[in-house]
């Protein structure tokens, strides 16, 4: 019965021992024998389970990088530079071809000349003898006869406000401003301030770029574009259909000297504080004219010559 029961009981927990899978490990078997060795079970292993082993265990052995150390950037690599350029307006990153600039320099210096030479001594004399008030009355006559220009520009750069400040302006300035001596429609009590408008930068408006630096003789700093526009002003200007052509010539010229005697000191400021004159001219003109693109229907509250620096070699490149 001993006996019986010893196999009964054995036969009992090999049933159990399958019944639980191979890792149960069965009793020795009667007489001695070892029992033989179970055959390990196969599990399901799918390819996304061995590349996630492999990534782990890369992991592993790589060590971590220091939270305070900076990731480097590949050398020679532009893309993450940052030049804080995106702060800068555009009229102060604005530059020109100057292709020439042999012919520019000689013509800078015959017009730095006849300044020095002829017109600042002139207009010195006239600014001695016409008091500063007639001098404003007579620089507001000229920009009065000038409506019609900033009239039409700003017509066609769609600033209709503009093109009516402009036209209440002429009315109100010819009328109770004496013909435009005075700036009737400018006063604090009427506050119609004269717009800054003309061709060279209607067609900088219309996306025309500068093209490259041009200096003129007698007419100062300009480009193709603003040569152009300055055509365009002269047509529209009622000054230059006087007859016979002297005429308008010793108009222009008074004119001229008037607007120096107010802005004597301006071309003398941008020189004396340059190591190239000539450079700074020229930069100073092309920022000048980009800002005057860039801010349409711009105005101009206080008296200043229609063409700024008229008369200077630095026209054009602001009061």
């Amino acid at each position: 019965m001993k006996i019986l029961s010893f196999a009964l009981a054995l036969c009992a927990s090999v049933m159990v021992g399958c019944a639980h899978g191979p890792q149960a490990v069965s009793a020795p078997m009667a007489g001695g024998e070892a029992p033989p060795p179970a055959t390990p079970a196969v599990a399901s292993y799918s390819p996304d389970q061995h590349q996630a082993s492999l990534q782990l265990a890369k992991d592993e052995a790589t060590p971590p990088a220091a939270a305070d150390e900076p990731e480097e950037k590949a050398e020679g690599d532009e893309s993450d530079v940052d030049y804080g350029m995106e702060d800068v307006p555009a009229a102060e990153q604005a530059t020109i071809a100057d292709p020439w600039e042999s012919f520019n320099r000689a013509m800078f210096n015959f017009n730095d000349r006849l300044y020095f030479g002829v017109l600042k001594p002139v207009a010195e004399a006239y600014r001695a003898v016409v008091p500063e008030p007639s001098r404003v009355s007579v620089g507001n006559f000229f920009s009065n006869l000038r409506s019609p220009i900033r009239f039409v520009n700003c017509l066609l750069q769609a600033n209709v406000i503009g093109a009516a400040t402009e036209l209440f302006r002429f009315m109100l300035n010819s009328t109770i401003g004496l013909a435009g001596l005075f700036d009737a429609a400018g006063s604090n009590e009427i506050g119609l301030v004269r717009q800054d408008e003309d061709f060279g930068q209607t067609l900088g408006f219309y996306g025309i770029s500068q093209g490259f630096y041009i200096v003129w003789p007698f007419l100062g700093p300009s480009s193709p574009r603003d040569t152009v526009g300055m055509a365009g002003d002269y047509f529209a200007y009622v000054i230059s259909y006087l007859d016979p052509w002297y005429a308008w010539l010793t108009v222009r010229v008074y004119q001229a000297t008037n607007d120096t005697s107010l802005a004597i000191g301006n071309y003398e400021a941008i020189k004396e504080a340059a190591i190239d004159p000539y450079l700074a001219v020229r930069n100073a003109y092309i920022q000048y004219r980009q800002k005057k693109v860039e801010e349409r229907g711009s105005t101009v509250r206080t008296y200043q010559p229609d063409i700024p620096g008229a008369g200077t070699p630095a026209r054009g490149a602001g009061p």
